[in-house]
C-alpha cells in the first residue's frame, strides 16, 4: 500500500498537461457548485507540479475563484507502478510526453492521457471554504 502525500496547494503553483471538455467542464461545475466541495484530490507530480489527473476539476476551481487546490502527490518519475496510456485505440503516450506538454504549456488534446495510480486517494470531500 503506497502512501501519497495530500496537501492543499497554490493552483497558480500547478501545470495542466492537456485541454479540457467544455461540456464535462459545465455538467460537473454545476454538480461541484450545488454540493461545495471537490472530490478526491488532483493528481500531480511532485517535481514539476504537473497535473497528471483531475483538469477539469482544477478548472472549475480556478473559475470559482479559489485559491487552493487539494493535491495528491506523486513520484511520476520514478513509480515504476504509475503507468500512462493513451484513451484513444493505437495511440501512444509516454510519461516524458505528459510532462514536456505541462512543463512547455503546449496543451495536448482532452482525454490523451490516461493513468493508472494504484492505490489512488478516493472518498475524499475538500469543502470550498477550506480552498478560499
Amino acid at each position: 500500500m503506497r502512501n501519497y502525500e495530500i496537501k492543499k496547494v497554490g493552483l497558480a503553483l500547478l501545470k495542466q498537461h492537456e485541454m479540457i471538455i467544455g461540456c464535462h467542464l459545465a455538467k460537473l461545475m454545476g454538480e461541484m457548485e450545488d454540493d461545495g466541495f471537490i472530490s478526491d484530490p488532483v493528481i500531480v507530480d511532485r517535481d514539476t507540479m504537473v497535473i497528471l489527473d483531475g483538469h477539469h476539476r482544477f478548472n472549475i476551481l480556478k473559475k470559482l475563484g479559489l485559491r487552493l487546490c487539494p493535491v495528491c502527490l506523486v513520484d511520476y518519475k520514478n513509480d515504476a507502478a504509475i503507468t500512462v496510456d493513451c484513451w484513444r485505440d493505437g495511440e501512444k503516450i509516454t510519461k516524458e510526453e505528459v510532462l514536456s506538454a505541462g512543463l512547455s504549456g503546449k496543451l495536448l488534446e482532452p482525454k490523451t492521457s490516461k493513468h493508472n495510480i494504484p492505490n489512488r486517494p478516493v472518498s475524499m470531500r475538500f469543502a470550498f471554504d477550506e480552498l478560499r
